[in-house]
């Protein structure tokens, strides 16, 4: 059932990226494919962050218009090997930690991606430092909001969360009714 909600995650964000920019120019700096890679890294299974990767990397690269074909996929399977390695060493369970950690990720993405461009001789498809600043801006903004309600999603702490919280109203409702029969 997880491995199918990932799917689907994976999927919508793939599909939105290659048709929001249709919608409203701007939204074409925001990487969703990209902030999914970068939840699924800080869940600390390396192997898991690799596939989803790749399988965001090269579905963008496929949907997407010009380009090489592979090297977001290279590079958004860096930005998760990168992540997913420093989340095994330091804790980013903090959601304030986890906003540097995103702009930083789409920073190396956009980076490695212009510098794959570079090296097998195709022209840059935009100015770099003006792509990358909005890029980085962009995704952070829109990452933060949807790395919460990833989290609420996927999160199996979140679902208990939920689940102390009825159990604890009821309780208090319980004693409450017993605390007025006494008196």
């Amino acid at each position: 059932m997880r491995q199918l909600k990932i799917a689907v995650v994976l999927a919508l964000a793939v599909i939105l990226q290659s048709s929001l920019k249709a919608v409203w120019q701007p939204l074409n700096y925001v990487d969703l494919p990209l902030i999914v890679v970068v939840y699924f890294a800080l869940q600390r299974d390396t192997l898991q962050a690799l596939v989803i990767g790749v399988a965001a990397g090269l579905a963008t690269d496929a949907l997407g218009a010009g380009g090489l074909l592979g090297a977001g996929g290279f590079s958004k399977t860096l930005v998760a090997f990168v992540i997913a390695s420093l989340a095994t060493r330091v804790m980013l369970d903090n959601s304030l930690v986890r906003i540097p950690v995103l702009a930083g990720a789409a920073l190396l993405d956009a980076t490695v991606y212009v510098l794959l461009h570079r090296m097998l001789g195709q022209p840059p498809l935009a100015p770099f430092a003006e792509v990358t600043a909005f890029k980085v801006i962009g995704t952070t903004i829109v990452g933060t909001i949807l790395l919460f309600l990833l989290e609420r999603m996927f999160s199996e702490r979140a679902h208990t969360r939920r689940q102390f919280a009825f159990r604890r109203r009821v309780a208090k409702r319980g004693a409450f009714r017993l605390g007025r029969r006494r008196h």
